[in-house]
């Protein structure tokens, strides 16, 4: 766990605008600087950042935070990777708790192993650059594929000529064990030891990390000899079913779209970006993994997967779509784009238009349709066994969705197809009738919950029932003297879910949505329980409140569970009649609002 007042600490050194400007060209402006937002498409700079008081501003979409946020929006980084990130550039050192010495040593090796095998990296794609503007037959295969000069620089695209010692003139030792270590160069086994490039004759692709480091490359020949592809092997830096090709340069075009392109190759992202599709990114040689689809809906919601219609496409169709089925929320979509067996993106794009593409992805098979087309494979559904096999086959998929009410829906979809009744499909499942709330919903919002006869008490930890003076004794804030609402049902689900973030699995789709979509800071601190949901195992309350620092209602957050460290417990059977509260309540506020009262 890192300390908050290093975090602290850090944030003060950090200069925020060297932070941004890596990324959005400012221009100053008064006593600030502006530009335009990297979070959504704008064509006048809406986006502002303070020098003064470390922090950023958009005034199109609202985006904001500090240098460790900006680094997560704008990168996807978790937030330890962003402290770290930052720790680096103001040459400081990063500071665990409940660590020994010995293993603070063996991070720091690790990071400084990290940092020499990127730099060797990217002064071999130095060299593979200055290789390619040498080189009229890679070039000339370069523009036979439709790519321009530009693309090629976006992507930084080199050239390993054929020789079997090329990068002897890149680096001082060729015998540099880190040579080996990083995969550029291969160690023969033998007695002799020698040693030779891993890329030769072959058009290079850098493999970026979300911080926008090197970390290897692949190699495709220039001719229709074996093997196409070949990749860096797996070092300390580079594991091939973390990282997505492209996702780096993506970044930006994929928050405008609003979604992302999954393809099967590095020629599919380049021609495509050429081709005006820069949103697109591919797995590097893999099928799918679950680290994969972390990466991407840490970007976006919306994500589709585009395979070749042959049985190689299906396939692997199917192995993103169990991929994906963990991070099915209801607020997310996965959708599966298969091309004629003839095409690949690049070449559809090309025979048919950029427009019949558009088509293609708006009109993507949606995971519903794909599940259901995967549990009725070889089965025959005229037949009582062919139905039966589809259940059997269906329920592995049903069961690797989260909770919510796609998961509810999916029980109707197989159960209409296997022409079954829902409700005895899902007590075979043992997914059950839906649960009754805690609490009508008709109910109305009451200010004075905590005290209301008959509902949910706070606990101490002793098995004391606790007093509502109790809780707004302790409820005073860090900030200024700031007292939190604790009779407010979001103050009081803030209160339970930080201390016991695990209850947030717990939830429907149904309630994650409603406490997203709250406004003001409750509604940012449950989006960001619901991203730490889907990036980590629950976190504690210490861990969690580290991740916290980064907003700017950090304080008043703190302030609401510093009630718990005087005795007071929370309880789970508090939750559900919370949020029924906060349901009544929104559409009673927005009655008001168009009254115009509030």
């Amino acid at each position: 766990m890192i300390p908050q007042g290093f975090i602290q600490d850090l944030l003060a050194r950090a200069d925020i605008v060297a932070v941004v400007g890596r990324s959005v060209q400012l221009k100053k402006t008064g006593a600030n600087y502006s530009g335009l937002c990297p979070f959504h498409a704008e064509k006048s700079p809406s986006f502002t950042v303070s020098a003064t008081k470390q922090f950023y501003h958009c005034f199109g979409c609202g985006a904001n935070g500090n240098a460790i946020g900006f680094l997560m929006e704008a990168s996807g980084m978790t937030f330890v990777d962003a402290v770290h990130e930052l720790a680096q550039e103001v040459g400081a050192t990063v500071p665990e708790e409940n660590t020994s010495p010995e293993q603070r040593e063996k991070a720091a090796q690790a990071r400084a192993q990290q940092l020499t095998l990127t730099e060797l990296q990217a002064q071999a794609a130095a060299h593979y650059r200055k290789q390619l503007k040498a080189s009229p037959k890679a070039i000339d295969y370069l523009k036979r594929r439709g790519l321009t000069g530009e693309i090629a620089a976006r992507f930084g695209l080199g050239y390993a000529p054929p020789g079997h010692h090329g990068l002897a003139s890149a680096f001082a030792r060729y015998d540099d064990p880190l040579l080996v270590e990083s995969g550029l160069v291969i160690l023969d086994e033998g007695q002799d030891q020698r040693r030779h490039d891993r890329f030769r004759d072959r058009i290079m692709f850098p493999i970026r990390n979300v911080k926008g480091e090197i970390i290897g490359f692949g190699g495709r020949v220039l001719d229709d000899s074996k093997p196409k592809y070949l990749n860096s092997p797996e070092t300390p830096v580079f594991v091939k079913g973390h990282e997505l090709y492209g996702l780096y340069e993506a970044r930006q075009a994929i928050r405008q779209r609003g979604h992302v392109l999954v393809t099967e190759g590095y020629m599919d992202v380049v021609a495509l970006a050429q081709l005006g599709f820069d949103q697109a990114v591919a797995t590097l040689g893999t099928a799918c993994t679950a680290d994969h689809v972390q990466k991407l809906v840490r970007h976006t919601d919306q994500v589709v997967f585009s395979f070749d219609g042959d049985n190689a496409g299906r396939r692997a169709a199917m192995r993103a779509m169990e991929a994906v089925l963990p991070f099915a929320t209801d607020t997310r979509s996965f959708r599966f784009l298969f091309l004629p067996a003839e095409h690949d993106p690049d070449s559809y794009v090309r025979a048919e238009g950029a427009e019949a593409f558009e088509r293609r992805i708006a009109e993507a098979l949606p995971l519903s349709s794909q599940m259901l087309q995967v549990a009725g494979a070889d089965c025959d559904l005229v037949t009582p066994e062919g139905r039966a096999r589809l259940v059997a086959q269906a329920e592995p998929l049903w069961r690797a969705l989260p909770a919510g009410v796609l998961r509810m829906q999916m029980v109707n979809e197989f159960a209409q197809v296997a022409q079954l009744n829902a409700a005895d499909l899902a007590a075979r499942w043992g997914a059950g009738p839906p649960r009754a709330p805690a609490q009508s919903q008709e109910q109305p919002y009451a200010p004075s919950y905590p005290s209301t006869p008959g509902r949910g008490k706070f606990q101490r930890r002793d098995g004391r029932p606790g007093k509502d003076s109790d809780l707004m004794a302790q409820l005073a804030s860090r900030a200024g003297g700031r007292r939190p609402n604790a009779h407010r049902p979001e103050d009081r689900a803030a209160w339970l879910l930080l201390q016991r973030s695990e209850w947030w699995a717990g939830l429907s789709g149904a309630d994650h949505d409603l406490l997203c979509e709250l406004p003001g800071w409750h509604g940012e601190l449950f989006r960001h329980l619901d991203q730490m949901h889907m990036e980590s195992e629950p976190l504690s309350w210490p861990e969690l409140r580290d991740t916290l620092v980064q907003f700017e209602w950090c304080s008043t957050a703190i302030a609401l569970v510093d009630a718990a460290i005087q005795g007071i417990e929370p309880l789970l059977e508090d939750l559900q009649p919370v949020i029924t509260q906060i349901r009544g309540a929104v559409p009673q506020a927005e009655g008001w609002r168009l009254l115009g009262r509030i």
